[in-house]
């Protein structure tokens, strides 16, 4: 009798544990996010999904931050803007393992969904890690590895999630101003980003867009909630620090953008006050400077017209750096200069003043260690203007 007790007590313990278990959590989902590292590529930070099965005991790190370096013609790809990246799966010890040996710290939200919604979640990720739908085409400022977990976030609570940007940072910045934020100490990178980047980053970013970076979308979940499902509540329901390596602020670099392009002016300055006192033009510098800008101009065009890089468009920055001035350094190498040549120079001259006005009316912004260079570009095209005809013969 009493082991028909015992048999029938474990049963109904079985039953009424597995009716708790039904409405238990079956998964802890939370957002990861990663602060940057020392390399270029690490700059910004990170996001990614970490999904803990409390009934399997798994735990994975969904990960959309991938790209394949066997991918065929891959810096091709990558500066055409073609290259695709891909959601990837690791455990999660393995993504810890990897940012301990980087010294990155790395922060916890765990989120606050209903028992559907995580089901949701995890259903989301799995058919996104499909093979014929894990790749996606990558875009830094608008489908990258946060925007797509926002996206997800948004797909799965619909509008049962309010983001309350009300609450967000004031304080208006544009795209540039927020990449500058990582990049300040990195002069020769920021250069090159700004060089790359048209005016199509410099409007103001809204607090939805601001989510391209990671750390901005820490906040934005930290301060968003769910509605709709029953009491109002926190998207966010714990915090936890994983990994706590302190920021390295890493100094200014000695040989920077700044005071070598004003060292540059300097020279140039110089070479044309003794020129003009001389009477001579001195023109194997203006044949190296125009050579690189020219150069530099066909980059940037390409950049423009010829890739699918979205933020690449309507770039100013060819106003001075323009694809025509590597034939103007050819031209200057002539001893019997073409007629059109000095043309030339007064267009180029208008075309650099003219990237002045945009800078200055905001248009578009230009990187500050540019000005010494503006600066010489219009220095030189005047002179030169003025007297490639008289000193030529003496130049030769």
């Amino acid at each position: 009798m009493k082991s028909k007790k015992k048999v029938i007590g474990l049963i109904i313990f079985l039953l009424v544990s597995q009716v708790y278990v039904s409405q238990a959590q079956l998964y802890r989902i939370s957002l990861l996010t990663c602060d940057p590292g020392d390399e270029l590529y690490m700059a910004f930070g990170h996001s990614a999904i970490r999904v803990l099965d409390n009934i399997k005991g798994t735990d994975y790190v969904f990960n959309y931050g991938t790209f394949n370096f066997n991918t065929p013609n891959f810096y091709g790809k990558f500066a055409g803007g073609r290259l695709d990246y891909m959601l990837s799966v690791s455990t999660y010890a393995d993504f810890v393992a990897t940012y301990t040996r980087e010294k990155r710290s790395i922060r916890e939200q765990v989120l606050n969904l209903s028992l559907e919604q995580e089901k949701y979640m995890v259903e989301f990720l799995q058919v996104n890690y499909l093979p014929e739908r894990r790749y996606y085409r990558y875009d830094f400022f608008f489908d990258n590895c946060a925007t797509r977990i926002r996206d997800a976030m948004d797909l799965v609570l619909g509008d049962k999630l309010v983001w309350n940007d009300e609450g967000a940072d004031k304080s208006e910045k544009t795209f540039r101003n927020l990449i500058d934020e990582y990049v300040l100490n990195m002069p020769w990178a920021d250069l090159g980003i700004d060089l790359a980047l048209g005016a199509v980053i410099d409007r103001d970013a809204t607090a939805q867009e601001e989510q391209f970076l990671p750390d901005y979308m820490e906040k934005a979940f930290a301060r968003a909630s769910i509605v709709g499902d029953g009491p109002t509540r926190p998207l966010v329901k714990e915090n936890h620090v994983i990994l706590d390596f302190p920021r390295q602020n890493a100094a200014m670099p000695s040989l920077n953008p700044y005071w070598l392009f004003w060292l540059v002016a300097v020279v140039f300055t110089v070479i044309t006050y003794i020129g003009f006192k001389r009477k001579r033009l001195f023109i194997g510098f203006d044949v190296a400077l125009f050579s690189i800008l020219g150069i530099l101009g066909i980059v940037i065009f390409l950049l423009w017209f010829a890739t699918e890089h979205s933020a690449t468009q309507w770039n100013w920055n060819i106003l001075w750096a323009f694809p025509g001035h590597l034939i103007l350094a050819f031209a200057l190498l002539r001893k019997n200069l073409k007629p059109w040549v000095r043309h030339y120079l007064l267009a180029a001259l208008i075309l650099a003043d003219a990237a002045v006005v945009f800078w200055i009316l905001g248009f578009q912004s230009f990187h500050p260690s540019l000005i010494p260079i503006l600066l010489v570009v219009i220095l030189r095209t005047n002179y030169l203007y003025y007297n490639v005809d008289k000193y030529k013969a003496i130049s030769a």
